[in-house]
């Protein structure tokens, strides 16, 4: 199923940069996945492993890499097919036209600067001081706080929150429910009561980055939380204050990552992984799902576990773990008869 688009096949092997292997006036009109896939759609194998589903589907056509083989044409192939799948997604769901202006239920400082080409939706709030950049959307019921900078293209979904004075580079996307700039989570025991330590810093989101949806992210006490280009955080995901995230990273999601910490350029944090205040993740380093990280974890290496520890010996204890079972029946069977032993010596 597409967006009303209809294409050849040659046209779309043009487009994709792609070999074609069949009818180039064949007409199709959308993508599907393997198993849902009919004579009209192209479908697409991104790994060989897939071939069986793919023999057995009925796709009128198969977006696959040069090497494939073992299908009846038509095919297009390409050197790497999830880039090609990317393309031709967005050649048959182009994003939607949004006009440009402010909806009449929108509420809007007068001093805000809101670009001629950007837009407001309905009910979204524009705080005194603000910056809305070219062809930006800010959804219905959205917030934008005071002095917040939202630059060129950014697409805040419905529903969002970016607080008082956070910063947003361009090409940003913030999914409905996510909060950027809450007040960091800081409190000092006066002996009768948890005292507030005021979250008076900022946030800064580097270009290209995705922020998925109900995720947090908090404002630095001082100084500044900063989200550094290309980084693609997943949704629920909780991320303290005055952390520093590098390039392209990768935060799966339910990931939470404690106050004052530094996860290096392109480092991947699978599901449910957390991070301990003041740690610092390496560049490159992969945290495997549900690890626990309460101290650093070198560039470049992969760990698992809580507390985590490379990947190869958190293994070995996980084997080891499936024995415990049994090894406590022998240990007890041992202990059992070294007692046996003792009573007859004495």
């Amino acid at each position: 199923m597409s967006d009303g688009v209809s294409i050849t096949l040659g046209r779309l092997a043009d487009a994709l940069g792609a070999s074609l292997e069949g009818d180039a006036e064949r007409v199709v009109t959308g993508v599907a996945p393997l198993e849902a896939a009919g004579p009209g759609d192209v479908s697409f194998l991104t790994d060989p492993r897939y071939l069986p589903q793919a023999e057995s589907s009925r796709a009128g056509a198969f977006l696959v890499g040069r090497n494939v083989s073992g299908l009846p044409a038509p095919l297009l192939r390409v050197d790497h097919p999830q880039h090609g799948l990317i393309a031709m997604l967005e050649l048959f769901h182009p994003a939607p036209s949004i006009p440009p202006g402010i909806h009449a239920s929108a509420c809007v400082a007068d001093d805000a600067r809101v670009d001629a080409s950007a837009s407001i939706g309905p009910l979204a709030v524009v705080e005194p001081g603000a910056a809305i950049g070219a062809r930006s959307r800010v959804g219905a019921l959205s917030f934008v706080g005071a002095r917040a900078v939202l630059g060129e293209d950014v697409h805040l979904y419905p529903r969002a929150v970016v607080r008082e004075g956070v910063r947003i580079g361009n090409r940003v996307i913030i999914h409905p429910g996510a909060v950027l700039g809450a007040d960091g989570f800081g409190y000092a025991f006066d002996g009768r009561a948890h005292r507030k330590i005021p979250q008076v810093g900022g946030l800064r989101i580097e270009d290209d980055v995705e922020i998925g949806a109900n995720t947090a992210i908090d404002r630095a006490t001082l100084g500044e939380t900063v989200v550094r280009r290309g980084t693609k955080i997943d949704n629920l995901v909780q991320i303290g204050h005055n952390c520093d995230v590098g390039e392209d990273v990768i935060l799966v999601a339910q990931v939470g990552v404690a106050g004052s910490s530094r996860i290096g350029n392109r480092a991947m944090l699978a599901g449910q992984v957390g991070v301990a205040d003041h740690v610092t993740i390496g560049a490159g380093a992969i945290l495997t799902a549900q690890s626990g990280a309460p101290n650093d974890v070198p560039a470049g290496e992969v760990w698992s576990g809580t507390p985590s520890r490379p990947s190869a010996e958190q293994r070995r204890i996980w084997a080891g773990e499936r024995h415990l079972p049994e090894l406590i029946k022998r240990v007890r069977a041992l202990e059992k008869r070294v007692r046996e032993l003792e009573e007859r010596r004495s």
